[in-house]
């Protein structure tokens, strides 16, 4: 079992809060790495695997001007993601990623760029804020789509409990 996920599920468990997960990139990983923990159905809502552009537009809303303006691998792309599944799920937490797992660059981003988006509860005292990043990680496919779930853990962590 994965300790991220684990600590991931225990956070939001204790805050009551749920967690949704918009994936490109990683086909489903983060989904199935947070399932992996027992007590996982208290927080997680569930996600779509996106790896069509058509599903990034007819199911998260992502226009598709931004998928040609931007590319799917850009930082519009992780953000439109992450506010589309957050507002179709209801979701307090969602994390989305894009990118490039590789072997071969798309449209001009090389293997291992990835981009990462979280965004959290929308209430009235609490303005809405995308937290995204870019990442360059190394290695093949599998490290590429592993890195990019930690890295997806780490940032929602972070934001759910700031030291």
């Amino acid at each position: 079992m994965n300790q991220r996920a684990a600590k991931v599920i225990r956070t939001l468990k204790d805050r009551t809060q749920s967690l949704g997960v918009a994936e490109s990139l990683t086909g489903g990983l983060i989904g199935a790495t947070l399932t992996s923990v027992p007590g996982s159905s208290a927080v997680f809502l569930g996600g779509v695997t996106s790896y069509a552009n058509r599903l990034k537009t007819d199911l998260l809303g992502i226009p598709a001007d931004t998928l040609r303006q931007h590319t799917v691998v850009s930082e519009e792309v992780a953000i439109g993601m992450a506010n589309g599944l957050q507002l179709k799920t209801h979701a307090d937490w969602v994390i989305a990623v894009t990118g490039v797992a590789g072997p071969d660059a798309q449209e001009g981003h090389a293997p291992g760029e990835v981009w990462i988006c979280v965004v959290g509860p929308r209430t009235p005292s609490v303005p809405h804020t995308n937290h995204v990043r870019q990442f360059q990680f190394d290695g093949d496919r599998d490290a590429v789509r592993t890195q990019t779930v930690d890295a997806a853990f780490d940032m929602l962590l972070r934001l759910v409990s700031p030291v």
